[in-house]
């Protein structure tokens, strides 16, 4: 990802890799690159392991663009990958994974350090708890699923939580534009990967735990310990802490007793060692969430025009970062007053007056599938409908629980494609039938055909949740990406609707 610098640092091969490696040859380092095909001149590449092949198998590609050296970890390298004869010099530092954050940040001139972050983990909830907090928050930097920059104005990123010398890249730049804060998604691959190392987070979030992603960390345990990691993050000034998670007790225990917790509930939890924010008298209408707030002994009325108990969440962890800022509860509801929805973060469309609703949502695991089911419940006087699918080439287990789910939370469901990537779109709806009971379920394979069969089977009352894909424009299908939007088909379809009235 190529990010434009308003100053470029320019660094000594030696100070940049400083306790890492000792250089016998000096030379001016201009730039740091993972990515072979974005080599330019003067910078230094690193070749990490990965899922497929070593990193040192583009050294050559690197090497004739200009890199004046190669860094590589020499875990799975073998000499010949290294001796190949070119001039530039070739440095091995093991486990570099975990020290790329340092480095690159000392590149970037530890940007972390200039801004307050707010660092949000969980397995639902991170991108909007980013989005709101960049929306209640002065001067407030996004990184995440939806990209990075300013609310509003945001540029893609490739994942949830760049890599190492791009996340660095991204702080710098939200310094050199001014701002005061960042509210920074912080995925378990991240973590896990050594990602975020070298940054400094002032808070941390942890929104929920439920089963994600047990493709890549092996179990549930392995996946909780990874969350954990940002709690345990040395120099925290507060954690937000949702508890009315399963998981908050345990977690609670291993955060040190110099960082202040701030607790959220909608459940009238309480935590002897913290204040706790609660919300009571959930209410969910056409304009929004209603809630009663109680903090300390104060009640205030909370209106915002987002869809969805779940969300209650989401608003309580926003205020509760204010409030660890030191703003004022009065002006702190004042802020979240004024948060709007979130592109395919539970957002609503309406055809006109006696159609059905229709919310789209990125929930793709078994627990946000169940939180958008029972939040659109509340929007429908008849029937409920569930379009939605499961990735290929991920977590197959949760491909069962979504479709006992489904059945349970839903009254009419098709079942349709997601991403198959490079798996039988066949075998994945197989696997989330198998948690069915059902024969009936109406399979569509092709999205926009079970989006529009869905809407046009929906009666007057109905209510249709379309699910999975949120605000993503692509497929990927056989090793190819597909444009396709959800939103887009839908505001197609509500337009060609008006125009018959």
């Amino acid at each position: 990802m190529n990010v434009a610098m308003n100053i470029e640092p320019r660094f000594l091969l030696s100070e940049l890799l400083v306790d890492f490696a000792v250089i016998e040859t000096d030379m001016q380092v201009s730039g740091l690159a993972l990515n072979s095909a974005e080599v330019r001149s003067g910078d230094v590449f690193f070749a990490l392991p990965g899922a497929q092949c070593h990193g040192m198998a583009f050294a050559k590609e690197a090497i004739n663009k200009g890199a004046v050296a190669v860094v590589y970890d020499p875990d799975g390298v073998s000499i010949d990958d290294v001796d190949n004869g070119q001039l530039t010099d070739q440095i091995a530092i093991p486990s570099l994974a975990e020290k790329l954050s340092e480095i690159a940040a000392r590149f970037y001139g530890h940007p972390a350090t200039k801004l307050q972050v707010i660092g949000i983990t969980g397995t639902n909830g991170k991108t909007s708890c980013s989005q709101f907090l960049a929306q209640a928050l002065s001067d407030c930097g996004i990184i995440g699923t939806l990209g990075w920059g300013r609310w509003g104005g945001l540029k893609p990123t490739i994942n949830t939580t760049p890599d190492a010398i791009t996340l660095q890249k991204l702080l710098a730049e939200l310094v050199s534009l001014k701002q005061k804060h960042v509210a920074m998604e912080v995925s378990s691959h991240g973590l896990a990967q050594g990602r975020v190392n070298g940054i400094n987070f002032n808070a941390a979030i942890l929104t929920n735990i439920s089963r994600d992603h047990l493709d890549y960390h092996g179990s549930m345990q392995a996946y909780v310990a990874v969350k954990m990691q940002l709690l345990k993050t040395p120099g925290l000034q507060y954690v937000v802490l949702n508890l009315d998670d399963q998981y908050s007790e345990s977690l609670i225990t291993e955060i040190s007793e110099s960082v202040e917790i701030i607790g959220v509930s909608k459940r009238g939890r309480k935590l002897q060692r913290a204040e706790v924010l609660h919300a009571d008298n959930i209410v969910c209408k056409d304009d929004g969430v209603h809630f009663e707030l109680v903090w300390q002994q104060q009640r205030i009325q909370v209106a915002v025009l987002v869809y969805g108990e779940f969300n209650v969440d989401n608003l309580l962890i926003v205020l509760a970062v204010m409030l660890g800022n030191g703003i004022a509860l009065e002006k702190a509801v004042e802020r979240v007053r004024l948060i709007r929805p979130i592109p395919g973060r539970m957002e609503s469309f309406q055809f006109g007056k006696g159609a059905a609703r229709v919310f789209i949502d990125y929930a793709h695991t078994p627990d946000a599938l169940k939180n958008v089911l029972i939040s659109a419940r509340a929007y429908s006087q008849k029937k409920l409908w569930l379009v939605f699918g499961c990735g290929g080439n991920r977590d197959q287990g949760k491909r069962a629980l979504m479709g006992s789910i489904a059945e349970q939370y839903a009254d009419q469901i098709i079942i349709t494609d997601d991403n198959p990537r490079s798996e039988n779109a066949e075998v994945i709806v197989s696997d989330i039938l198998s948690g069915c009971t059902n024969k009936s379920i109406e399979i569509i394979h092709e999205r926009e055909m079970a989006i529009r069969t869905a809407i046009q089977q929906a009666g007057p009352g109905d209510c249709v949740v379309i699910a999975g894909k949120g605000h993503e424009t692509y497929q990927e299908i056989a090793g190819d990406r597909v444009y396709f939007s959800d939103r887009k088909l839908l505001k197609e379809m509500i337009l060609a609707y008006r125009d018959k009235l």
